[in-house]
């Protein structure tokens, strides 16, 4: 579970086997108990979220579209896209 980078103590990371076919480009945030995904592709969006408040949500969706571009070259040089 590649781990892209932390943000106020949440990590955003994806997993080794994301689905097949794989899913579009995302990237999940943990800490603690909450967890969110967020969808990169085709366009910024939550996909889920356990246990954390809108503002939460909201903020960390920020954030993984402000590393976007980050996210993107983690996820393909680990998957060899």
């Amino acid at each position: 579970m590649p781990v892209v980078f932390r943000y106020k103590g949440y990590r955003f990371f994806f997993h080794s086997n994301e689905g097949d076919p794989r899913e579009p480009l995302h990237v999940h945030a943990r800490k603690g108990e909450a967890v969110a995904k967020f969808w990169l592709e085709p366009y910024p969006s939550v996909a889920e979220a356990y246990g954390m408040r809108s503002r939460e949500l909201h903020e960390l969706l920020d954030v993984a579209i402000e590393n976007r571009e980050e996210i993107a070259r983690y996820w393909n040089e680990h998957f060899g896209s």
